[in-house]
């Protein structure tokens, strides 16, 4: 199915995927509206119509993360750096529950559940005899895949939050206790497993158009991660080894795509390529928040030039740390942070084609900018432009470059180095890809590294920040020059919050918590049926 035809079938599941996701700002979470009012009796009557049900799922409901908090989470890992008040209270470690950004991401996060939760609950009651059970099936997959990652991000982000696997049981009721964080992990198993039964298998070729949506090996693939995060080495490593064998997914510029590069992951026209395991699937339809805002987000707009449609650019810079994070060799860094006299002769620019990074302040006074999701001015090569400056490129959310770095860590196993050739294999793709030399050995430093420059500005590093021992992570953050390229500023994470002080956990949205005390209330375990 190609793009286009896939994103003008939202019908009447995009009005309520509009008020929803847009709208959710101003509700807390348990106060979503009812899914039995959206009216599905007379629209499942095609197959069609039932594919298209998740739609807006793979784009709308996750604008409210993807447009500032999570590039904030980024700022907080020592990734990026800004100055800019709604964005910048990680830098400092200051974000608290009155954050609209850290509130909106919530948001966003609930509104997805709230929707996967309509679909899981609702569909198959409410589809003609004329759709296949195949259609029913996968579309299930994909909503018990939704629910899986949202809740995978709220998790790791806040820790306890409720469980809600039906929102029509909380619809008189919107005082919900939160659940422990090993009941919402079984959750996301179960909601993967529940994914891999249904969804379709899928091998991704050169028809890009056919690879949007997700198959039985991306939920393999994200099933993986969250063995990797819980430290069941073992089924990281068996669901990895499952999907790498499979063949569904390919390196760009690997063995198998010699002909690609790490650089052509981040250009628009290959959206949804060989190694894209799940991506926010963004198309700009005259609504805010259908499209991708990075290219202003992270566009350079200095005295001379401009990288951006909009009159403004450069909200997010990379840190200082990062600037020089990476070896003259290593291809990664071009295509990852602009530095002053980088040259990017196929980046469309306010002037004209080409673009020369000056030596001046750019994005943030940083004196660089990013290079990942910054594909220039409009031109045939960046496809289309809003009315916001925001364009259709998408965002990924997994690569199958950090699944191989997964089946080597799975591998490794917590232990301190492992020279196993299939952990070898998987982790030298990577940097062989880059341009580095392949290691006969490996640690777990050499992974984790290795995460962060091949992943880094996709939203991870503070995640991997969160795996390790607290005091090596503190230890990590205080040490980054988190400054601009005027003033080197250093600040030391405390992490207190509503939960246990010294964690990863951000505080609850305040206007959440007003509504709905419980969640300052000691977790509840979770009755699964």
């Amino acid at each position: 199915m190609n793009n286009k035809i896939f994103f003008n079938l939202y019908k009447l599941f995009s009005v309520a995927l509009l008020i929803v996701a847009l709208g959710s700002c101003s509700e807390d979470f348990t106060n979503r509206p009812p899914e039995d009012t959206i009216s599905l009796d007379a629209y499942y009557n095609s197959n069609e119509q039932v594919a298209s049900a998740t739609n807006g799922m793979y784009s709308r409901t996750w604008f409210q993360l993807c447009n500032k908090f999570f590039w904030a989470l980024e700022v907080g890992s020592g990734n990026m750096y800004s100055g800019s008040p709604d964005v910048s209270g990680l830098r400092t470690f200051s974000m608290n529950g009155s954050d609209p950004e850290l509130t909106n991401g919530w948001a966003s996060l609930w509104a997805n559940i709230a929707q996967a939760n309509a679909i899981i609950n609702f569909l198959e009651s409410r589809v003609g005899a004329e759709v296949d059970q195949a259609v029913i099936d996968n579309t299930l997959g994909e909503a018990y895949f939704m629910r899986a990652t949202a809740y995978f991000y709220l998790v790791r982000l806040w820790g306890p939050v409720p469980i809600i696997e039906n929102n029509l049981d909380y619809s008189d009721d919107p005082y919900i206790n939160t659940n422990p964080e090993a009941d919402i992990y079984k959750l996301i198993v179960s909601d993967y497993l529940a994914a891999i039964n249904r969804l379709q298998e899928k091998t991704r070729g050169g028809n890009y158009g056919e690879n949007a949506r997700i198959s039985k090996g991306s939920a393999k693939a994200l099933l993986a991660k969250v063995y990797l995060y819980q430290k069941d080495y073992a089924n990281a490593k068996i669901m990895a080894e499952d999907v790498i064998n499979s063949g569904e997914f390919k390196l760009l510029g690997g063995s198998e795509l010699p002909s690609k590069s790490f650089a052509d992951l981040f250009t628009y026209a290959n959206n949804n390529n060989e190694e894209s395991i799940f991506a926010i699937q963004w198309k700009g339809d005259g609504n805010y928040g259908s499209a991708n805002n990075c290219n202003t987000q992270f566009g350079i707009s200095s005295s001379t030039v401009s990288t951006s449609n909009a009159s403004y650019g450069g909200v997010f810079g990379p840190s200082q740390d990062v600037m020089t994070m990476y070896a003259a060799n290593d291809v990664r860094g071009h295509e990852t942070v602009m530095l002053p006299g980088d040259v990017y002769p196929d980046l469309n620019t306010s002037i004209g084609l080409g673009f020369t990074v000056p030596d001046e302040n750019n994005a943030q006074n940083s004196g660089g900018g990013i290079k990942k999701y910054c594909i220039g001015v409009q031109s045939d090569a960046t496809g289309p432009v809003d009315a916001w400056a925001m364009m259709d490129n998408n965002t990924y959310i997994m690569r199958y470059a950090e699944l191989l770095l997964i089946h080597a860590e799975g591998i490794l196993a917590g232990g301190s180095s492992t020279s196993d050739a299939t952990a070898l294999n998987s982790f030298n793709a990577v940097r062989n890809r880059a341009g580095l030399s392949s290691l006969t050995s490996i640690t777990f430093d050499d992974i984790f590294n290795e995460r962060r420059k091949e992943l880094c500005f996709e939203g991870d590093y503070w995640f991997d920040l969160g795996r390790l021992d607290k005091t090596d992570a503190i230890a990590i953050m205080s040490a980054q020059n988190r400054g601009n390229k005027d003033n080197a500023e250093y600040f030391t994470p405390t992490f207190s919050s509503d939960h246990n002080a010294n964690d990863f956990f951000m505080d609850y949205p305040d206007n959440d918590v007003a509504k709905n005390p419980k969640l300052l209330e000691e977790p509840v375990p979770y009755t699964f049926n």
